[in-house]
């Protein structure tokens, strides 16, 4: 698979890139946010196999790392992976609402960022797609969701959510008010057991809490899971 790695430390960069060429991955090196968009560009990539992930560092020397996956997600819907030494959850989310797919944070283990790659690289064989279909709109009270389509709204209004967050969402909602094990949404929504997924799973479900505008519509049950409180419908005067 081809990956490209945005990372301005030229030893860094080295470092990781002999890694993950030893896993199977072709690393194609851009030091700087210019130097990665330019990289994405269709015509530069006409007939070569796509990029399978990109491994974005945040501490760029020429943009900033959030405005760089925000430009990354207009030319391209590949895979992002931020690398971040900002360990606070608003980060995070902040990231995640510009489009990235996940995050590492520094320092970080080989194996959790390899781990990482797989489970989001899985989106382009389709992998990542598979789930439960529907006819027709599912509606919960205040809440929509248009599973074929992947739309959502809440009173009417669209709601962007990200691919994840999505897959998370329509989880939770096959079954509401029935608790989900963070195991389990693990397994299902990144098709991983990885341990480190769980910090992830945090921030995806604080992320949704903000976009829907309703922290209770996910409660969290104290060590078991997540299970989606069917939000009231609005009513007429």
């Amino acid at each position: 698979m081809r990956l490209l790695l945005v990372e301005d430390d030229d030893h860094v960069a080295a470092a990781l890139a002999a890694v993950l060429a030893k896993h199977g991955f072709q690393v194609v090196h851009a030091r700087s946010g210019e130097e990665a968009l330019q990289a994405l560009l269709p015509a530069v990539n006409a007939g070569k196999e796509p990029f399978a992930v990109v491994l974005l560092d945040l501490g760029l020397p020429d943009q900033d790392g959030y405005q760089v996956c925000g430009k990354i997600r207009r030319i391209t819907s590949t895979p992002v992976i931020m690398v971040t030494a900002r360990a606070d959850v608003r980060s995070r989310i902040h990231g995640l609402n510009l489009g990235a797919d996940d995050y590492v944070v520094k320092p970080y283990d080989t194996g959790e960022l390899l781990a990482r790659i797989h489970a989001v690289s899985r989106r382009r064989t389709g992998g990542e797609e598979a789930g439960p279909t529907a006819e027709a709109a599912q509606r919960l009270g205040r809440l929509t969701l248009e599973l074929p389509t992947r739309r959502v709204t809440v009173d009417g209004t669209p709601v962007q959510l990200t691919r994840k967050e999505f897959d998370l969402l329509a989880l939770l909602a096959q079954r509401p008010g029935v608790v989900f094990g963070r195991e389990q949404i693990i397994s299902e929504v990144w098709r991983t057991s990885w341990e480190g997924t769980g910090r992830t799973l945090e921030v995806h479900v604080a992320s949704l809490r903000g976009k829907l505008g309703m922290p209770a519509v996910i409660e969290t049950v104290r060590g078991v899971g997540y299970r989606l409180v069917v939000p009231a419908a609005h009513q007429g005067p």
